[in-house]
């Protein structure tokens, strides 16, 4: 039995710290898990041996900073995760182990008039699908991460009010799913796994700070601060949308008028060009006619640019995010919607934030969701059953 402050649980605690370390960033260097977790270089050396031959971790060998290093991450057997993303009009799945490898992925439409119900049978049959093609046993599954366009009462887990999927309103999206496949899942919105994926994977990588934005059938704000995803007491921290530029404005859809929503959301924007485009055009229409030269698809992105960019220096008054991050059709536009962000940022941001933010295109496009579901499994399952597995299978080195 490990008692508090005993040799054997300051070595559990030891255990604990270097496989989060390794879990969360995928693959490090012993001397990278040594600077995260505050551990010696000994002690590192000493457990990666241990986690080794229990069969916790891979090693193999790499450089850093041109000198030969080995490279420790999480064996590929240990364990799978599962990413749910739900969008507008698709369901996009993927599974990974947890060493941040993607085993398989897959999308396939989804009517934005389906019931949650159908939404979640359809969920199902897509995950068994992935794990049968895999070949990957569903008793290794150690979480799922499930996205949903819209907020999420942290207390309660219900969806609330979305008009991008109506029907879904009021239901526990985590629930549903975890009675389905007999499994924890993990639920957030859109727009935090968005954030969360190009963290992890994207454009994200190697800062502390950054908001993601992503730009769709609404506007949301996915907000990293010191690594962690920012919430807020009661899970709508984000909502850039519905910051007010002209309070005369058009009525928003939350009921107040002006919201940069209003400005930027395909439902208003592309309104603006049907009378010379026709009415089946669509927001990754408008971006591949702007970029072939069209000058009525480059004013509005332009303009739709400038007012997300007001959104963008009120993030940066507020909390000073090093970068920000650009998702969502709108960013295959590049520097047509990033200029204009850019011009706005600098007129109406405090020059000291101003100077310290840069403004970038998502790396993962549509994939940004379902990979930050796949990072908040990685972040939320626990390391219990990977330990206890690695310190029955060795001897303890006590460091």
């Amino acid at each position: 039995m490990e008692t508090p402050g005993s040799q054997s649980s300051l070595h559990r605690a030891n255990l604990e710290r270097v496989v989060r370390a390794v879990r969360l960033a995928g693959s490090l260097t012993q001397a990278e898990i040594a600077r995260t977790t505050g551990l010696s270089a000994a002690t590192v050396s000493n457990i990666v041996r241990e986690l080794k031959d229990g069969g916790t971790v891979e090693v193999t060998p790499t450089s850093a900073g041109g000198r030969r290093a080995r490279s420790v991450s999480l064996s590929g057997d240990a364990g799978i995760v599962i990413g749910v993303d739900f969008g507008h009009t698709h369901l996009r799945v993927a599974v990974g182990n947890l060493a941040h490898q993607v085993l398989a992925e897959e999308s396939e439409p989804l009517d934005v008039d389906a019931s949650a119900a159908q939404g979640f049978d359809r969920a199902e049959q897509l995950v068994s699908r992935l794990l049968t093609a895999t070949g990957v046993n569903r008793a290794k599954i150690a979480g799922v991460g499930l996205g949903v366009p819209g907020p999420i009462d942290v207390e309660s887990g219900t969806l609330g009010s979305t008009a991008i999927l109506p029907g879904w309103t009021g239901t526990r999206p985590a629930e549903e799913l975890r009675g389905r496949l007999g499994v924890p899942v993990h639920v957030d919105n859109d727009a935090n796994l968005g954030a969360l994926g190009e963290l992890v994977w994207g454009s994200g990588r190697g800062v502390k700070d950054l908001a993601y934005i992503k730009v769709a059938s609404g506007v949301g704000a996915g907000l990293v601060i010191d690594g962690r995803i920012y919430r807020g007491p009661g899970g709508t921290a984000g909502e850039i949308g519905h910051i007010t530029l002209d309070e005369s404005g058009p009525v928003c859809r939350c009921g107040n008028r002006g919201c940069l929503e209003t400005f930027t959301a395909a439902r208003y924007v592309l309104p603006l060009l049907q009378s010379s485009h026709g009415t089946d055009l669509t927001m990754e229409g408008v971006v591949r006619l702007a970029r072939d030269g069209d000058p009525g698809c480059r004013r509005v992105i332009a303009d739709v640019g400038r007012h997300i960019g007001s959104g963008v220096a009120n993030l940066c008054n507020l909390l000073n995010p090093s970068r920000v991050v650009l998702g969502g059709d709108l960013a295959e536009a590049g520097e047509l919607v990033l200029g204009p962000i850019r011009e706005s940022v600098g007129r109406y941001a405090i020059p000291s934030a101003g100077r310290q933010l840069s403004v970038l295109p998502g790396a993962l496009g549509g994939r940004a969701e379902v990979l930050g579901a796949l990072a908040l499994a990685l972040s939320e399952m626990g390391d219990s059953t990977l330990l206890d597995g690695t310190m029955s299978a060795a001897t303890p080195a006590f460091t």
